[in-house]
């Protein structure tokens, strides 16, 4: 082996290293997240009755923008770090949740229906939204407890239905969830980029002004 096809090799390893350690700390950081989002979500009604023992009416502000830029900005940084489940090359090669893809496509739903409307203000917008993260949070829960941390102790028939769930062990199944994933992403994109274009970015009613809840 020459010094090049050496240098070469461990160029690659190094590569493939760290491709793997930042595919596999994205995926364990994701339960952190969808916890996180849902959490903030379902505690509203709790930020709510904060807000109204609060006697000096800058504080109530300041926690009100704290709590919606926080779970705002989670569901955004969600979908960005699940893009690693529209690629097939990934999904195959790594043990990850074979509905992870879905999971995604349910946290830009979310992001479009807080574009079109305003589930901070509007109950059917609201409990869309929820919907949403619960459709989501299962399609992502349910193959990483059942697949991905049950692969190893699991065993019998339910051993089959564990390497099912799993991305690596199930590539077939896992490719056409990606594609079918990427398609409904992107029918999602469109959607939101006519809206915008249609729109001009302003709101619906320009003259309303936004109330803190």
């Amino acid at each position: 082996m020459s010094p090049q096809d050496l240098a070469n090799a461990i160029i690659g390893g190094i590569n493939a290293g760290g491709e793997q350690f930042l595919e596999g700390t994205l995926a364990a950081a994701l339960p952190i997240m969808w916890l996180a989002i849902l959490g903030l979500h379902l505690g509203r009604p709790y930020i709510l009755d904060m807000i109204d023992r609060f006697t000096l009416r800058l504080g109530a502000d300041l926690l009100w923008l704290i709590y919606v830029g926080l779970r705002d900005f989670l569901i955004l940084s969600g979908v960005v770090m699940s893009f690693m489940f529209f690629f097939p090359d990934v999904v195959v090669g790594d043990q990850l949740p074979i509905t992870g893809g879905l999971a995604a496509v349910a946290l830009f739903a979310v992001l479009l229906v807080k574009l079109m409307g305003d589930p901070d203000h509007s109950a059917r917008a609201y409990q869309l939204v929820t919907y949403l993260l619960g459709i989501g949070a299962a399609c992502y829960f349910v193959p990483y407890l059942l697949g991905v941390q049950a692969n190893n102790v699991v065993t019998g028939p339910f051993l089959d239905l564990s390497h099912w769930l799993v991305t690596s062990s199930n590539p077939v199944t896992a490719v056409a969830f990606c594609y079918l994933s990427i398609g409904l992403i992107g029918a999602l994109a469109i959607v939101a980029i006519v809206y915008s274009l249609r729109t001009g970015g302003q709101p619906q009613e320009p003259g309303a002004a936004p109330a803190s809840r």
